[in-house]
């Protein structure tokens, strides 16, 4: 039986959900204002970023010590059942936004390794990014430690920021290891581009009827001089003579030093700006550290392939499609 008193119920639309993005956003914004309005700043020692990162730190270890020890803190369950929470250890360690000050959960049995922020690690791994990456754009030892005090108002050093940088020595050992193809250097520096402008001819040249005249006119002007050049070409000559019937695109590809040129410029500047090394090592941990620059996130790389669109047709035409084929 129905009641008189009773009425239908009005269907209730359903909350929209309100995308995570939102909310985060919102959140955000309340914090910078509140951050504001007590004249909080955002950066520097104190500010807003600092505090929101040992509190973060400070919850993902709280939740460590939790997995570990199977039980939440303040949980019953947790009581005469073994192992338990021995309090906190202080400790301060140097972030990208600079140094932070954190509470460290420990056990009874100290067992407990955290993951988030290591037992003995006194950095976060984008610091060492950081310094690494400052050291490869030229900066020496002592300007690294000046940029941190003065940006982070971080104290470190330079045995630290040395310490930091040769953690690229095993990567620089295995790059100065890989295999090279020789390169020989047959001609005097002073004529180097006089034999360049003459060979040339030689490997632009649309048939290989033109590219033997274009070498013979190359042979009798340099011959004489050079006669371990011409060697050199002529015991080459059928390995070189493909390269002719490649693109044209294929060809300013093999042949353009733009890259190389790239490299030099980037390795140049790293070295200048240090000015001197106080040994070997040093200055090839530099070479090293620039060249790496290049391209960190590599990025670079789809950049590089856009660019290459035309060359790369040209390859795939002229290799029957072996090349798209192996991006499949």
């Amino acid at each position: 039986m129905t009641s008189n008193n009773m009425t239908e119920a009005e269907p209730v639309a359903p909350s929209e959900a309100v995308p995570a993005k939102s909310v985060d956003d919102r959140l955000i914004d309340e914090l910078v204002g509140r951050a504001q309005a007590e004249g909080l700043q955002l950066t520097g020692e104190g500010g807003l970023l600092q505090q929101l990162t040992k509190r973060l730190l400070e919850s993902a270890l709280e939740g460590e010590i939790t997995d570990h020890l199977g039980y939440d803190k303040h949980d019953p369950a947790g009581k005469n059942g073994g192992n338990s929470r021995n309090g906190t250890r202080a400790k301060t360690v140097l972030t990208d936004v600079g140094p932070v000050g954190i509470a460290v959960p420990r056990d009874r049995e100290g067992s407990f390794e955290p993951r988030i922020v290591k037992k003995r690690q006194k950095r976060l791994s984008g610091v060492d990014e950081m310094v690494i990456s400052l050291a490869a754009k030229g900066l020496t030892t002592g300007e690294v430690q000046a940029h941190l005090a003065e940006v982070y108002g971080a104290e470190v050093s330079r045995q630290t920021i040395s310490t930091i940088t040769d953690k690229v020595l095993d990567g620089m050992a295995e790059w100065q290891n890989r295999p090279l193809d020789a390169v020989f250097r047959y001609a005097a520096r002073q004529d180097w581009d006089k034999i360049a402008r003459v060979l040339k001819p030689v490997y632009t040249a649309t048939t290989e009827e033109a590219a033997l005249d274009r070498f013979a006119e190359f042979a009798d002007a340099w011959g004489k001089k050079y006669p371990a050049i011409v060697r050199l070409w002529e015991n080459a000559w059928e390995e070189f003579t493909p390269f002719l019937r490649f693109d044209t695109e294929i060809r300013r590809i093999v042949c353009t030093t733009n890259a190389i040129e790239s490299v030099n410029a980037r390795i140049r500047r790293a070295v200048k700006a240090r000015g001197h090394f106080p040994n070997e090592q040093a200055a090839l941990k530099c070479v090293y550290m620039a060249i790496m620059s290049l391209d960190p996130t590599g990025k670079g790389q789809a950049r590089w392939t856009m660019r290459w669109k035309t060359a790369l047709n040209a390859f795939d035409i002229t290799f029957d499609g072996r090349l798209s084929a192996a991006r499949q």
